[in-house]
């Protein structure tokens, strides 16, 4: 073991050398099991206290005891807290598959986050700032990092090879292997932090809404690990099919959203609300869009032309181009042709940003305008964050896309598993974050996920939905960082069972 005191700074490393490489080996690899701890302040949420940083990897080991990969992780806990049994820690994913968690650490939830403008804009010089809305003052919070994304990476065997591209796949790219190992390596990382007594939530973006989903079950069944909360951020289909006729149905909430903020609506609509336009949808979709799509080719005419003229009139598209789509528009011939008479396109995880394409025709983008956006901005902050502001100094790249494909989509039985999970434990809540404009992971599907994910209703009670005006990153808009962290800590703090407070039904 080897520890190292730097002098004038509030900076500890210490290194664990199990397989590490050390610097002067000239290697680019991260060290194996590490960890650099700075000290720091905030203001969040009107409270001023002091917080302890910690950017540092822990193995995954094998069922040998041998490291197999190695996690990069970052963990924040506020100072001066005399009983952990009573401090929230907060458990955060990403998605893609095969994305970093640096979405949510510096732009969500984490003490610092990006400087942007109001609407999430990039601006030059890129940097960091504090994040007023933390939830840092009523929780701790750890951002981990998957195998192959950030710097987490798979191990050589002593031999100093690395395992086949089957082997990976079998032990780390998949639905079940994922959250498998995953739910490992918060067991270690619970012991290690000795957080057993502490009350415990999941928050996933995206992919990581599957993730967190199965982890849910995983941690109890498997590592006897019981959370209070889950939060999914934007989900994923979490297993719960939607296809066929309620896939195309869904889709037009979303897109009356969209239309809406880019003034594409007929007059009437335009002058709403979009807390009055978007329940009006919802039902039309429910009642009369759905059933329609349904019958296919077999609908009556007469009624087929009327629910054309309504999808126009809510979609901000022509009748003509519904029509020729047979009422199943694709999100991505949506994407051109809501602004093709402007010669703009829109972005697909936030449909507010404008793209600009070489030719006016075609039924796609050329481009993500949102996510050429995101990357101006999150890639030079996380690498500048980590290793001038938390000093975690390593030559190997930070992914923030990493190769974890082919991945194993089988036997996906994530949302199933959540709700044995709830019915398991009655201290457990689930709440859903969604942006109106999110044309990946649309909020009705959202919705639907919800209604879908206990048909008994016996549940009902303890899930909940909250929506923002912006896309599948919510907290970009400054308006939403606000609202959608008040909406965490709610969920949190009322999702901690009273003093004496039993878990049985």
């Amino acid at each position: 073991m080897k520890i190292t005191q730097l002098m004038g700074a509030s900076l500890i490393l210490l290194t664990l050398n199990i397989h590490t490489v050390f610097a002067n080996d000239h290697q680019r690899r991260i060290d194996i099991d590490t960890k650099v701890v700075t000290q720091h302040k905030a203001k969040i949420n009107g409270q001023r206290f002091s917080y302890t940083a910690t950017a540092g990897t822990q193995p995954v080991w094998d069922d040998k005891g041998n490291a197999i990969a190695t996690l990069q992780y970052t963990y924040y806990k506020r100072d001066k807290i005399d009983d952990d049994s009573k401090r929230p820690l907060l458990i955060s994913f990403n998605g893609g598959p095969g994305s970093a968690s640096v979405w949510m650490h510096i732009a969500y939830t984490g003490p610092r986050v990006l400087k942007i403008d109001d609407e999430g804009y990039p601006i030059q010089p890129y940097g960091i700032k504090d994040n007023p809305y933390s939830v840092l003052d009523i929780a701790d919070i750890v951002y981990v990092n998957p195998v192959n994304t950030g710097y987490s990476r798979v191990l050589e065997n002593e031999a100093g090879e690395l395992p086949s591209k089957a082997k990976q796949k079998e032990m780390f790219f998949g639905v079940n292997a994922d959250i498998k190992y995953l739910a490992e390596w918060l067991n270690t990382f619970v012991n290690r932090n000795e957080r057993w007594r502490s009350p415990k939530f999941l928050i996933g973006e995206s992919y990581g809404t599957t993730r967190v989903s199965g982890l849910a079950h995983e941690l109890q069944n498997r590592q006897w690990m019981y959370v209070n909360g889950v939060v999914l951020v934007s989900p994923t289909e979490i297993g719960i099919k939607r296809e066929g006729p309620v896939e195309a149905a869904n889709r037009l909430p979303y897109f009356a959203a969209t239309a809406w903020y880019h003034k594409a609506l007929p007059t009437q609509l335009q002058a709403k609300d979009l807390d009055e336009l978007l329940p009006e949808v919802e039902r039309f979709t429910i009642n009369e869009l759905l059933p329609a799509i349904a019958k296919g080719g077999f609908i009556d005419p007469d009624e087929k032309r009327q629910i054309i003229k309504k999808m126009a009139y809510f979609s901000g598209v022509s009748e003509q181009f519904i029509t020729q789509n047979n009422l199943d528009i694709t999100p991505s011939s949506y994407w051109k042709e809501l602004l093709r008479d402007r010669g703009q396109t829109i972005g697909r995880l936030d449909s507010r940003y404008l793209g600009i394409d070489k030719k006016d025709a075609g039924d796609r983008p050329d481009y993500w305008a949102e996510l050429t956006s995101w990357l101006h901005s999150f890639t030079p902050a996380i690498n500048h964050y980590l290793r001038n502001e938390l000093n975690y100094k390593t030559d190997v790249k930070y992914n923030l896309f990493g190769n974890v494909h082919p991945w194993d989509r089988s036997n996906n039985n994530t949302g199933e598993n959540l709700r044995l999970a709830m019915a398991q434990n009655p201290y457990l809540n689930v709440m859903i974050q969604s942006g109106y404009y999110d044309g990946a992971t649309n909020y009705f599907d959202a919705k639907y996920t919800l209604w879908q994910l206990d048909p008994s209703g016996k549940m009902k009670n303890r899930l909940s939905f909250k929506g923002y005006r912006s896309g599948h990153m919510m907290y970009l808009r400054h308006a939403d960082l606000k609202s959608s962290n008040n909406d965490l800590r709610d969920f949190i703090t009322t999702s901690l069972p009273a003093p004496g407070q039993a878990a049985k039904y």
